[in-house]
């Protein structure tokens, strides 16, 4: 049998680490992966709602759902914004940074002890993949793989 292409082999294990992610997530933290990407990207620069929904990914009604339900879990603030118009500007509550610190200390602590076991050197994976990260921001999208 032929070894499979790279694209392939990263598409298997970007979806086997997303599951698993969500899994480790859920019993951990009761949180969904889906839910700590949403909260990653408000912290980072999705302030508003139409912004977290380009980010992920999906439409805005499905990012207005989960941001209802990061609201009631008291992990999101939602405001308003302050220009006018039907946006509403997303904020991390106490909560909601707690939340993404303990996600993303669980699953990088995880990923390391993967990436070492597999006897690639940590270090030396991410600085591949922050490399391969930046040469795809700088491309066009109808020129990326």
């Amino acid at each position: 049998m032929a070894e499979r292409s790279l694209t392939f082999d990263l598409h298997a294990l970007t979806a086997r680490l997303d599951r698993s992610a969500d899994r480790l997530l859920r019993t951990n933290l009761d949180l969904s992966y889906r839910r700590f990407l949403a909260l990653v990207l408000v912290g980072e620069d999705a302030p508003t709602q139409r912004a977290l929904a380009d980010r992920l990914g999906v439409t805005e009604p499905s990012t207005s759902r989960m941001v209802g339900v990061l609201r009631e879990a008291g992990l999101l603030e939602v405001a308003p914004d302050p220009g006018g118009g039907n946006r509403r500007v997303l904020s991390l509550t106490t909560a909601g940074k707690d939340a993404v610190e303990a996600a993303a200390a669980l699953l990088e602590g995880r990923f390391a002890a993967l990436v070492e076991r597999s006897g690639v050197p940590y270090d030396r994976y991410a600085e591949d993949t922050r490399r391969l990260v930046r040469a795809l921001d700088a491309v066009a999208p109808e020129e990326a793989p």
